[in-house]
């Protein structure tokens, strides 16, 4: 069983990209259990072999920070640093998009460390520049262990991945979710005086609504778009071993987006924020808007939740929904880089075999981890391998 594509899809074919990112050179100082080390590549797939404990996930993690944000494990960055050190950390990496080269380099500096700075400094080409600024040279998408409880896990977990997932196709969701979550952050402070006017909760509650509107249009939209992009999948290889998933995001603002205009959902939202003060008081915090919302996933071919699926088969469903989350990704800006951690565990030979096949067909730039160098014999002849120290 296969979905059926949209007549009118919101994309076109979906062709190779072309923009081909990939990293050269990723150089770390201070960085985690590394005090010193560089590594080299060439575009190939990368596999980092090595016992537990070895750094293997600290290397994702450093080109992790070639997007913006903390990361994939998203701990603060004092976390990054060096035990035993002064703080200070640093990341440098070469990369490529097309045949755009930039030079690359983020980290903390000591005196930044010293006096407690939560942030993180980032150059392109020797300049300063905003974290935001990498994603116009290079997208960076992940799976982790952590990843592997997404659909049992909690509704803001779900919402959090999904967000992650339309700022790689759209950065300015970014913005739009920051603005959103400032503006709530605001209100929920007014909510705590009782003197507060009403006219200091009008100005956030138009924001929250008009930012709040255009983060759940993006989140219907891209639900549009990686539909498409499941049912070509599925129709290019109906018997992959990775299930398609069904997907819907559920919420007060995207629910209502489905039968009206965004300026009728806009100014509802703004009065219904107005009507639940009280009840907001009360309890402290905003208890209606689109940081409530979830996504809901399905196992496509058994039309089964995916929180009632087995935990191969969720595995399975995540690792589709990542590769199609890629190939979208690439269709629409630019192929990306993908940091797949200890991504062979719990796959038979059946489904190594088929994710190896894609990232060797899509040529794109996949780093991964392992215990096993064995499980990787597919590979041996196409990836660089390398050793965490």
């Amino acid at each position: 069983m296969t979905p059926p594509v949209p007549a009118q899809p919101p994309v076109s074919a979906l062709p190779p990209a072309p923009r081909h990112a990939w990293l050269e050179r990723l150089q770390l100082t201070q960085f985690r259990n590394y005090a010193s080390a560089r590594f080299d590549v060439m575009p190939a797939p990368v596999v980092i072999v090595g016992p537990n404990g070895a750094g293997k996930t600290n290397l994702l993690e450093a080109v992790s920070l070639l997007s913006p944000g903390q990361g994939l494990r998203r701990v603060g960055y004092a976390e990054m640093a060096r035990l035993g050190g002064d703080g200070s950390w640093s990341v440098a990496m070469t990369v490529h998009n097309g045949d755009q080269r930039y030079g690359i380099g983020t980290g903390v500096e000591s005196e930044a460390a010293a006096r407690g700075a939560t942030g993180r400094s980032v150059r392109i080409d020797g300049e300063p520049a905003a974290s935001s600024a990498l994603a116009e040279i290079v997208e960076v998408l992940w799976l982790t262990p952590a990843m592997d409880g997404l659909f049992t896990a909690s509704a803001g977990e779900r919402r959090r991945f999904f967000d992650r997932l339309i700022a790689s196709i759209d950065p300015s969701h970014r913005r739009r979710v920051a603005q959103f979550e400032r503006a709530m952050r605001q209100r929920n402070k007014l909510l705590e005086q009782p003197r507060a006017r009403p006219a200091e909760f009008s100005g956030l509650e138009l924001q929250m609504a008009e930012t709040g509107t255009a983060m759940a249009a993006a989140r219907r939209q891209t639900v549009a778009t990686l539909e498409h992009t499941i049912a070509v999948r599925a129709g290019r290889d109906p018997t992959s071993p990775f299930p398609w998933a069904g997907i819907a995001v559920r919420g007060l603002l995207e629910d209502h987006l489905a039968d009206a205009a965004a300026v009728e959902v806009e100014d509802a939202y703004r009065q219904r924020l107005a009507a639940e003060r009280d009840r907001d008081r009360a309890a402290g915090r905003t208890l209606s808007g689109p940081h409530l919302a979830d996504l809901v996933v399905t196992h496509g071919p058994k039309l089964m939740p995916a929180h009632l699926s087995s935990t191969g088969e969720q595995k399975a469903l995540l690792i589709n929904l990542v590769l199609a989350h890629a190939e979208l990704v690439a269709a629409e800006r630019m192929r990306p880089l993908l940091l797949l951690d200890e991504i062979t565990a719990h796959l038979d030979d059946a489904r190594r075999a088929a994710l190896f096949g894609e990232i060797l067909a899509t040529a794109t730039q996949a780093w991964m981890t392992g215990t096993d160098r064995s499980a990787f014999a597919a590979l041996e002849p196409h990836a660089q391998f390398l050793s965490p120290n």
